[in-house]
C-alpha cells in the first residue's frame, strides 16, 4: 500500500500543482504517465527561500537534495491524480529527469538529483528504482533549485 507507505515516511501529498503556462500537468499515453517538470514548492504551494537561486552559490547542498524530494512529492502529487488517487496502480517508476540550477562550475548534479531518486525507491521499493538525467541549467522558474520530470508505467 503506497498510501501506508507515504503515512510512514511522513509525507502528506498536497494537491496537485496547476500548470504555470500552456501546458498539461500530466498525459497518459498507453500505460504510460508522463508528468511536466515539477518545481520545488512546499505543501504550502511556496518557495522556500533556501530552495530559491543556483546551487555551488546560495543554495546548500543539503538544501538542494531537500528541493528535489519536494519535486518528487510534486511530481506524486500529479501521479496521484493521474491515477485517480490510486498509486498503487504504478508497476514502474520508468525515468526521472533533474534539472539543477547551477553555476557553471557546479559539479554534484547527480548528488542533488538523488534527492528526488532517493524518494522514488523509499516509496515504491525496487519498481521505484529508475532510468535517469541529471543536467545542470543555468536557470529555472521561479529562480527555483531543481526541477524534476517524469515517466511511470501504470495498470
Amino acid at each position: 500500500m503506497i498510501e501506508q507507505k507515504l503515512a510512514d515516511l511522513g509525507i502528506t501529498l498536497p494537491n496537485a500543482p496547476a500548470p504555470a503556462a500552456n501546458y498539461v500537468p500530466y498525459v497518459q499515453s498507453g500505460n504510460l504517465v508522463f508528468i511536466a517538470g515539477q518545481v520545488c514548492f512546499g505543501a504550502d504551494g511556496k518557495l522556500a527561500d533556501r530552495h530559491k537561486g543556483k546551487l555551488g552559490g546560495e543554495v546548500s547542498d543539503e538544501a538542494g537534495k531537500e528541493a528535489a524530494r519536494l519535486c518528487a512529492i510534486n511530481l506524486l502529487a500529479q501521479l496521484n491524480a493521474a491515477t485517480g488517487g490510486d498509486l498503487d496502480r504504478v508497476t514502474r517508476c520508468v525515468r526521472l529527469g533533474g534539472f539543477v540550477n547551477a553555476r557553471p562550475d557546479y559539479a554534484a548534479i547527480p548528488q542533488i538529483v538523488n534527492g528526488a531518486s532517493d524518494l522514488m525507491v523509499e516509496v515504491f521499493g525496487d519498481i521505484g528504482r529508475h532510468a535517469r538525467s541529471a543536467v545542470g541549467c543555468a536557470e529555472l522558474p521561479f529562480d527555483c533549485a531543481v526541477e524534476v520530470e517524469g515517466i511511470f508505467e501504470i495498470k
